[in-house]
């Protein structure tokens, strides 16, 4: 990897470019995905724009599988060893909720993704959970080999061996065969593309990493010979060769991984290095439209970075990203946010400093909103008519971007975040999408900005609570050209649920003027404090989406296990297990209680420093008359028990307070067990519950609360 590359702002620049495009390609053709050519253009013509509004674009697997599989780099970093495939294969395990969301739960044997998922919950470790020998060669080939690897080739830029043998790894979890050989072929050529001076170069790049003699090398040099050979550069001539050649009735399953490497090839082809007409073809040409869309979006991204990216195709986007893990605080956030992260791992996998002016706000804790990705938003949206949201290359600090806020005769303009998600605010639910918020109460906003209007104005923050409460924080007041940092604490709430962050700007004489603002940075910091009482939840009804009919409980992401509202508990049952996570995903210090209410069987927690479906402590009824303290890595292991009568209908309130590695856990007041954990302890996370072997259990009254160094 060439280390100059990597300090410079250009990689920076030029990931987020590649993934947005990714996300672009992803919507424009989700609507359209499945279909055929011939289908596509009897109905639409060629497709030249994105054809559904979207409120907001809910989750996809497409993106899924890039943004949280390559988080086992963050995730067994402590190790300082080099990443396993069986490490791999827990990462799936750790942000994959139980046949619920982030990707196609078509059934064993039919869906490729479920067909590992239930290979890894049995204990079949990767590679073997993806293997040929395992599943037969027809699962193993579909095309998820290639539409999950995205981030391999941005977190290694400029050396496509090294992505593609990263993106094998992770390929092997759930692919073998050609499905592997397509993974290691995208990531390297998304690798190439940062310093290519060509598509063709790329294509090239991409080849030299893959076996010369396997069949989808064969297939993309007939398409490049065909694109040589085709004087008039028709992308449906060459179309009709792949359909007649490489078509779907030549390959098992439902979706094989080569007619749509076909595809992606034809479309950097003849799409000419022009990221519009490249997504035109390759969506008018049907079959997997938004995987093989996302794949050519991510490599013309990075190849021709941002400013070859029409507004146009940036405008729905918003600069947001919404998930669909197990993990409801990950499910929204931005694509800023997500390319920083994918970096600022390059940086660290390449061993070299992160860029100077990145360097700061790639540290900080809690979630920061900032503007130095050219043409970022960080999904800011307003409310106010005719105000302008514009991305800007003038900064309030020095080195850094802003975003540029105005508007003209109007005495106030305001702007948003989302920090919430209901239904009615996305238009689909085809993968599946949970939420927790990413403001809480107790936690505080800054927003540092500037006035370079001509006159005085005010400048106020406020949140709203989804149940209609809202908090202000106090005024500032700035003369033109001055710059200010502006903090709302927010008290605790009982039974909160912030779903928006608003910034409000006034004048200062409230008549109609000119308003313009900077506004650098706005940071959501601070552990919870606010309690959730569950006769003030809701069920979230999405419909029928993609796996079904699809209902929530507000504020809470699920794995496994049937969770219901009654009356003023939460219902958790379950054959095997079933668990329930909420709260604050950076939580550290704090001090959670709930009362539980045990109605059938053994098994009862309350977890905490939830990182996953495979990682998290609990506290609670562990065994038949057993109370006990348990740490998860994959299954429960048992840190400290003893003997506990409880008796079925009684209520308990199980109280744990956390700080640092130490843990002490308490029912009814009583201390149970103070124990420091030094194997691999877990310094973070989320809440939650769960029920296991068949077990039912009410839980009540889940209480957050801060904790001082002098308690």
């Amino acid at each position: 990897m060439n280390q100059l590359f990597l300090l410079d702002n250009t990689y920076f620049q030029k990931t987020y470019a590649g993934w947005m495009g990714k996300i672009i390609g992803i919507r424009m053709g989700s609507p359209i995905e499945g279909w055929t050519h011939e289908k596509i253009m009897e109905t639409y013509g060629e497709i030249n724009y994105y054809k559904s509004e979207y409120n907001d674009y809910a989750a996809d697997d497409d993106s899924n599988g890039p943004a949280f599989f390559i988080r086992c780099l963050s995730d067994f970093s402590a190790d300082k060893k080099p990443i396993t495939v069986e490490q791999m294969g827990e990462t799936w395990l750790n942000y994959v909720s139980s046949h619920r969301g982030f990707f196609w739960w078509g059934g064993y044997g039919i869906s490729t993704e479920h067909t590992v998922y239930e290979n890894l919950k049995a204990g079949i470790t990767a590679p073997r959970s993806g293997s040929v020998l395992q599943n037969g060669l027809s699962v193993s080939e579909q095309i998820g080999g290639q539409i999950f690897v995205d981030s391999w080739g941005f977190v290694f830029p400029a050396n496509p061996s090294i992505a593609a043998d990263y993106a094998q790894k992770m390929v092997s979890v759930s692919h073998d065969g050609e499905g592997i050989v397509g993974g290691r072929f995208i990531a390297a050529c998304i690798s190439a593309a940062y310093c290519a001076s060509s598509i063709a170069e790329v294509i090239q790049k991409g080849l030299l990493t893959i076996p010369e003699t396997s069949h989808y090398a064969y297939v993309v040099r007939e398409i490049i010979d065909f694109y040589k050979k085709d004087t008039k550069k028709n992308w449906k001539r060459c179309l009709f060769f792949v359909q007649a050649t490489f078509g779907y009735d030549k390959y098992p399953g439902n979706c094989h991984i080569i007619p749509n490497a076909a595809i992606i090839i034809l479309s950097l082809l003849y799409g000419e290095e022009d990221f519009g007409k490249s997504q035109m073809i390759c969506n008018s040409c049907g079959w997997d439209t938004d995987c093989n869309a996302g794949n050519v979006g991510s490599i013309l991204g990075v190849f021709k970075g941002i400013e070859g990216i029409e507004q146009k195709w940036l405008d729905p986007i918003r600069d947001l990203l919404i998930s669909s893990s197990v993990i409801g605080n990950l499910n929204i956030d931005t694509v800023s946010n997500t390319a920083q992260y994918f970096c600022t791992l390059g940086c660290r996998m390449a061993g070299v400093s992160l860029p100077e002016e990145w360097a700061e706000r790639s540290t900080i804790s809690g979630r920061l909103f900032h503007f130095d990705f050219q043409k970022s938003t960080q999904a800011f949206r307003t409310s106010t008519d005719n105000v302008s949201i514009e991305n800007c290359e003038r900064a309030v600090i020095p080195n850094h971007r802003s975003l540029a806020i105005s508007v003209n005769q109007a005495s106030s303009m305001n702007v948003f975040v989302k920090t919430f998600y209901t239904p009615e605010d996305l238009s689909d639910s085809r993968y599946d999408p949970s939420f927790t918020p990413i403001l809480f109460p107790g936690q505080s906003v800054t927003a540092v900005l500037m006035n370079i209007g001509s006159s005085k104005i005010e400048v106020s923050l406020a949140v709203y609570d989804l149940r209609n409460k809202t908090t202000y924080s106090h005024m500032i007041s700035l003369e033109p050209q001055a710059t200010g940092t502006i903090t709302l604490k927010i008290p605790r709430i009982e039974h909160g649920l912030i779903n928006r962050f608003d910034l409000t700007v006034f004048s200062a004489s409230r008549n109609l003027e000119d308003l313009t603002v900077l506004l650098d940075s706005v940071l959501f910091k601070g552990n919870p404090e606010y309690t959730i009482d569950f006769d003030r939840e809701m069920i979230q009804n999405y419909g029928f989406g993609h796996s079904g009919l699809h209902q929530e409980i507000s504020q809470f992401s699920q794995n496994g296990g049937l969770w219901e509202l009654e009356g003023t508990s939460l219902s958790g049952s379950c054959a095997v297990e079933g668990e329930a996570y909420t709260g604050f995903y950076e939580t550290r210090d704090v001090k959670v209680s709930c009362t539980i209410q045990p109605k059938l069987g053994y098994y009862h927690l309350v977890n905490f420093r939830v990182q996953g479906a495979a990682r998290s402590y609990a506290f609670g009824f562990y065994g038949k008359n057993t109370i006990a303290l348990v740490k998860k890595h994959n299954t429960y292991k048992v840190l400290e028990q003893i003997p506990f009568q409880f008796n079925m209908e009684q209520k308990y309130i199980l109280s744990i307070t956390m700080r640092e590695n130490r843990i002490l856990a308490s029912i009814d007041g009583k201390t149970v067990f103070e124990y420091n954990d030094i194997d691999s302890p877990y310094s973070y996370g989320q809440v939650g519950f769960t029920v296991l072997n068949g077990s039912h259990c009410h839980f009540q009254h889940l209480d957050f609360s801060s904790i001082t160094n002098q308690q």
